[in-house]
This record gives C-alpha cells, structure tokens and sequence, in this order.
C-alpha cells in the first residue's frame, strides 16, 4: 500500500469515532440528579430506563442520560443540579429524592423537572397544584412519608405488648421533622410509647442500633431515607443480629430479610418519572402533565423472618398482605 493511500485509510477510520461522538452530541440529553449513589440502585435505574423506552427514548440509540449522585452528601446538590443545567439538558429527573427535586427547582425555571417524592409536592413548593402544576415540574407523589402511621399499626399489630416502639430518621431529609410529628401523633393516639433516633451516616446506623437495644425497643419503623436505602443490607443485618422486628418502605426490604414492608412499588414509580420524562421529551409541557399520586400500595411480610425472631404474626395480618414470603 503507498503512503498516501495509507495516510487517506487511518484518516477515514480516525474520522469514525469523530462522526459517532458527533451524533451521539446532537441527541437529546436527559439529567438523572440524585442524593444517593448507583449502590444497590441497579433495577430502578433499568425501570427509568424501561419508562423512557415505553415513550420511544432508548438510552444510546435515540437520547442520552447524564447521571450525577450526590453519595448522600446533600451540600453538593446545587452545583450538581446547575451542572446539568450548564450542560443544557433537556429534562431533569429526580425519582424519590426530594432534595435532589427541591435543588433542581432552585437551578433553573425553564428546564423541565420530572421529580418522584414522598411528600406533598404543593407542600414542598415544587408545582402551585396537582392537577395543573404550573411553572416547570410535574411527576409523581407516591406517599411514602405520609405511611408511616399506617407502618406504626401495622407493627403494633404484630406487637401489641410491647412497651416501646422506636423510628429511626435521617435528619437531612427534608421530611425528616415532619415524618417524625406525624409518628409520634400516630403513637400517642393508640397510647404507644416511641422513641426517635437520628442517624447521618453508616456509623450513627450502627450506634443507633445500639441504643435501640439498650433503651429496650420493642420494634422499630425506618422513615425513608435516600441514606438508608443506600445502607439497606447494614440496616436488614443489624435488625437480625439484634433480633429488632422492624418495617419498612418497600418491598425490596422485606425481600432482603425485613419482617415487613408498606408502600409504593418503587421500581414502577422509576418507571413512570421515565415515562413522564419521555413524554416531555416529545413535546409536552410540564406545567400542563398532573402529578400522579400513588394508589396502590403493597404490603409485604416475611415469615422467614418472624420464624427467626420467634414471632407469631396474626392470621388477620397475612390475610391482608399482598405477599407473604415463606
């Protein structure tokens, strides 16, 4: 091969990777902004995914998702969400991570914001209503913050003798305080003594855990947190070592060996900010797409674990669950 015929090859190879990155440049780029880390965050992401392809975005071919995960550390939030605010892109998606939401919706009043939280979105100041959000955000309110009482009785159901219950709260989370009241109304109302420890870190988790055992906690209700999700097998393991019968958010906890779990399915609350995102993605307004809001809720209780911690869980209470795992 002569040199120049060579030289005209490797500049029509070089030129490849150029036209790819070019294309690649010229899609439209989705912002995922999150509190937490990618940890244990695998088939959520795959159901945002399964979401944004239901609306004809698939991530490489046709859109492009640039993720950014604060790892739990809340202060690095606004220069995250004004990064991808910097980068133009077309949406921001924050599923189940109201601060990630809240700081999304201080970057920025005209790029779409899809968001998933556990409170009041009118509450929290993200859209003025439900049915026409108005400004910039839409998204869904799956209630998950709101449960706790329900959680508080159905764990009393299963401790009915006990004398003290405990919460355990994440005091970075936005609904931290609020999460917290409501808990301790819900136990006041049934005359159940309650405690709350805050935890910050994977140390406090344990430390908590401690104290938990040592003011002698009946039981204990975990108050959703991005933090704890994160730190989902130290929080299962500690509650089994320490033989703590606790409930939880969701099903993915009692799958991992919690003794019970209420509330939204999480993987398809991912699914529909995907969808949503996809949506605006295609040319709808935010301000114009209603929040969703949670309707079905799903109880699950492992029996495994009850066996281990030699609790009797009443007929009554496995006849009303959706799942009981054996």
């Amino acid at each position: 091969m002569k040199r120049r015929e060579f030289i005209t090859l490797l500049g029509g190879a070089a030129a490849w990777p150029l036209a790819a990155r070019a294309e690649q440049s010229s899609l439209p780029v989705v912002g995922f902004l999150h509190t937490g880390s990618p940890q244990g965050r695998a088939l959520r992401i795959a159901a945002f995914r399964q979401g944004l392809a239901e609306s004809g975005y698939v991530e490489g071919q046709n859109v492009t998702i640039e993720y950014r995960w604060a790892e739990e550390r809340y202060e690095r939030l606004p220069a995250l969400a004004a990064d991808l605010v910097q980068r133009q892109v077309a949406v921001i998606a924050t599923p189940l991570a109201i601060a990630a939401a809240l700081a999304a919706k201080a970057a920025t009043n005209t790029v779409p914001i899809v968001f998933a939280v556990a409170d009041d979105p009118v509450k929290l100041g993200l859209v003025t209503s439900l049915n026409r959000p108005g400004g910039n955000a839409t998204g869904i309110n799956y209630f998950v913050a709101a449960l706790g009482p329900k959680r508080l009785g159905l764990l009393h159901e299963v401790l009915p003798q006990t004398s003290l219950l405990a919460a355990l709260r994440d005091p970075k989370n936005p609904v931290a305080d609020s999460a917290g009241a409501e808990l301790r109304a819900a136990a006041a109302s049934i005359g159940q003594a309650i405690e709350i420890f805050d935890a910050k870190n994977s140390e406090e988790i344990t430390a908590a855990f401690s104290e938990l055992v040592r003011h002698k906690a009946g039981g204990l209700v975990v108050i959703p947190s991005t933090l704890f999700t994160t730190r989902m097998i130290q929080i299962v393991t500690l509650a089994t070592r320490h033989a703590i019968p606790v409930v939880f958010q969701s099903r993915e906890w009692a799958e991992a060996g919690g003794l019970m779990s209420y509330g939204a399915n999480v993987s398809e609350t991912y699914r529909k900010v995907g969808v949503y995102a996809g949506r605006i993605l295609r040319g709808a307004k935010p301000a114009e797409l209603p929040v969703e809001q949670s309707t079905k809720f799903e109880f699950i209780i492992n029996l495994q674990t009850a066996k281990i911690f030699g609790l009797e869980i009443p007929p009554t209470l496995t006849a009303r669950a959706d799942e009981v795992i054996e």
